[in-house]
């Protein structure tokens, strides 16, 4: 394995770092300033759409999509170090790049599955940046962690399929570029294969019986810079059955094929998240005094910001391997990598931000600093995407079967 950077990785993490630097850093308080004059918290910042036009303009733009006839055409590996920059200002740069999701996964899930017509009215302008979407999965009455369990209705109705049910936590959703639903249900809730049951659907916005109902809170944030997360209501949504994505009962098989990807996109970005926490515990370290020495003098301090490092690099090494892995014998042989850096990043990257709250007191849980919104974020994901225990339970499985 030798994560070396290559000649274009190297290209494109130089041309992103300056981005970053002379663009992105620089528009994060300006985006704030913005967004307490807009009408409604939902509207986009104009200055979102500034570094949106610059970063394609400077051909940092679908950068995720492995896929050279629609994205950049990157490995995993490529990516990765790509996707770490961009975590250090996670509630800008991803959307900056057009690489946020769930426009990320959705955009996977159309190119790989989407019909010819599908691409076209939807893929083409999400490629754009002109249009946003939203993933709608989980659900209210479930334990959603099994996919199997979906209530939603997805039924044949002549031409048309029908759609009933709730879903919450759809991420996306309030924004108002938010165009397309990808939707799970099932259309074989009696099917004798359970991963068989569910299909994948679109959904247009303005479709009648689709209602955006509430926006979903995250320790109280509302995510404004991701578009939020709200709870939506189908009731007798009625689409074309050109509608359906790939065949009936191929929702389950999408659903993980989307979702490997993610996860690791994911974790490449807590890494970059990791990082700016450990920055910003230095930056305090050495301007605060206590008990007559600054704090970087304390010794408790030292052992915080030694384990942060340590473990980071442990974690970037985890990613890599795994994104090199998926590249070489593909998601499936690299299941076992995926689920460990599911596991491991989100959990680490807790502890190190935790620390970094705690090393900045009272200010660390304010608005003043990025620190409890980065926490937020990153505690949500030891359940986005399957909890922890999902990943453990298949992981230890996979282990025990060598001796069974």
């Amino acid at each position: 394995m030798d994560f070396a950077f290559d000649a274009r990785t190297e290209e494109l993490r130089a041309k992103l770092l300056a981005f970053m630097d002379e663009h992105v850093y620089p528009a994060q308080k300006v985006m704030h300033e913005q967004h307490a004059q807009l009408s409604s918290p939902w509207e986009v910042p104009p200055v979102v759409e500034e570094l949106k036009a610059e970063a394609r303009r400077q051909g940092l733009w679908n950068l995720f999509l492995p896929d050279a006839e629609y994205g950049a055409g990157l490995t995993n590996l490529q990516y990765a170090p790509l996707a770490e920059i961009t975590g250090r200002a996670p509630q800008l740069a991803p959307t900056a790049l057009n690489c946020a999701a769930p426009d990320t996964g959705n955009m996977e899930v159309l190119s790989q599955f989407g019909s010819d017509e599908q691409k076209k009215q939807w893929l083409e302008p999400l490629l754009a940046g002109e249009i946003r979407s939203a993933f709608a999965m989980t659900e209210p009455e479930v334990a959603s962690s099994d996919a199997t369990n979906i209530e939603t209705r997805i039924e044949r109705d002549g031409d048309d399929y029908v759609i009933n049910g709730r879903k919450w936590y759809i991420s996306g959703a309030m924004n108002p570029a938010c165009q397309i639903f990808i939707v799970m249900g099932k259309t074989d809730p009696d099917g004798e294969d359970i991963r068989r049951q569910q299909s994948m659907i679109l959904v247009s916005r303005d479709t009648p019986g689709l209602t955006v109902k509430r926006a979903m809170q995250v320790f109280g944030y509302e995510d404004h810079w991701h578009g939020g997360h709200a709870e939506v209501v189908f009731d007798n949504v009625r689409v074309p059955a050109g509608n359906l994505i790939g065949e009936e009962g191929g929702g389950f098989a999408i659903a993980q094929a989307r979702l490997g990807p993610g996860r690791i996109h994911h974790c490449m970005r807590l890494i970059g998240m990791a990082e700016a926490a450990i920055e910003l515990m230095c930056k305090r370290a050495v301007a605060r005094t206590a008990f007559g020495k600054p704090l970087a003098q304390q010794g408790v301090i030292h052992e915080w910001i030694a384990d942060a490092r340590v473990a980071v690099e442990q974690l970037r090494l985890l990613v890599l391997k795994t994104a090199w892995l998926m590249d070489t014998v593909g998601n499936k042989g690299a299941h076992t990598e995926i689920q460990s850096i599911k596991i491991a990043t989100p959990r680490t990257v807790v502890g190190i931000l935790d620390r970094a709250i705690q090393l900045y007191g009272a200010g660390g849980v304010s608005q003043d600093f990025p620190l409890a919104e980065l926490y937020a974020g990153a505690r949500t994901l030891m359940i986005a995407d399957g909890p922890d225990e999902v990943h453990q339970r298949s992981l230890a499985r996979r282990e025990l079967k060598k001796y069974l």
